[in-house]
């Protein structure tokens, strides 16, 4: 059991830069994983990456389901993300949030097929390949890993929408005191 660390929000730097590649597969690399599965469920997530919670490395873990509803578990470290050619694409027009920007959502396009190479946590070499969710899940998280946000994504007026929801939900939030 990991522990549970604080999800950082939109604005923090180490959401806005690529991530460093992994290159020690260790107790810590193994600890961290652990942290970011305790981090994912506390939070009700299906995917985060490890810059979500302030660490500048290229992993993530997720934990949903495909298309056929079967759910998936698993680590990916240094994610390679590849996805279908432009004739064979067939875009999902779904809805995505991100735990970084909590209470947003939007639609976003995205290939309803999609799958990554990279490692475990123990360095053996995996493939994840996904449809449906997990398909949205293997891009959102490389994003992240980019330095990209599911917002910057979006057409530059939802963006902004986006982002005054995002900041009025949080003053809201601020201006409530414990009682």
């Amino acid at each position: 059991m990991g522990e549970v660390r604080p999800i950082v929000h939109v604005g923090d730097p180490v959401l806005h830069h690529p991530c460093e590649p992994v290159t020690r597969f260790d107790e810590e690399l193994a600890a961290l994983v652990e942290d970011m599965f305790a981090s994912m469920y506390a939070a009700d997530g299906v995917g985060l990456a490890a810059n979500q919670i302030g660490v500048a490395l290229r992993v993530f873990v997720y934990d949903c389901p495909d298309d056929a509803g079967e759910r998936r578990k698993g680590v990916v470290v240094n994610p390679v993300l590849e996805l279908p050619g432009l004739s064979e694409r067939r875009l999902d027009p779904g809805d995505e949030g991100c735990l970084s920007v909590p209470g947003q959502y939007a639609p976003l396009p995205r290939p309803d097929r999609a799958a990554v190479r990279g490692f475990d946590a123990a360095g053996e070499p995996v493939t994840v390949e996904g449809t449906g969710l997990l398909a949205r899940c293997l891009q959102h998280e490389t994003d992240h890993l980019d330095g990209y946000l599911y917002i910057d994504r979006l057409p530059a007026k939802r963006r902004k929408q986006v982002l005054a929801a995002y900041e009025a939900s949080m003053s809201t939030k601020e201006d409530v005191s414990p009682l």
